[in-house]
């Protein structure tokens, strides 16, 4: 039975503590691509005149990691992995008001060390 994705533990390590990796399972992505509404767009126009954080653009960010990561959790999970090890994320702006981001590790399963 397949685990729920949201269970796949994810670490930026090699290893997790705690645990022995078992098997390696491959190579896991999750991509995905936003744009910028107009409306945001104008506005950080005009807060860059006054300087401080662009909060919409920090939420399009946060919720655009989040939805990557889930989308690479889902494909872990798929493949029976319990675990993404090596967990990395590459972003990229695909014009003035898109971007992307790619989370990638790579599927395991581990078990406890006793």
């Amino acid at each position: 039975m397949p685990i729920d994705p949201q269970q796949i533990l994810v670490v930026t390590t090699e290893n997790v503590a705690g645990h022995k990796t078992v098997r390696s399972l491959g190579e896991v992505f999750g991509c995905t691509s936003r744009s910028r509404n107009m409306f945001s767009t104008m506005g950080a126009g005009f807060k860059s005149i006054v300087g401080g954080e662009l909060v919409a653009f920090t939420t399009l960010i946060e919720e655009t990691r989040e939805e990557a990561m889930w989308r690479m959790r889902t494909n872990a999970a798929a493949l029976g992995a319990n675990a993404v090890v090596m967990m990395r994320f590459d972003t990229e702006s695909m014009a003035q008001t898109a971007g992307g981001v790619v989370a990638y590790g790579t599927a395991v399963v581990v078990e406890p060390i006793n």
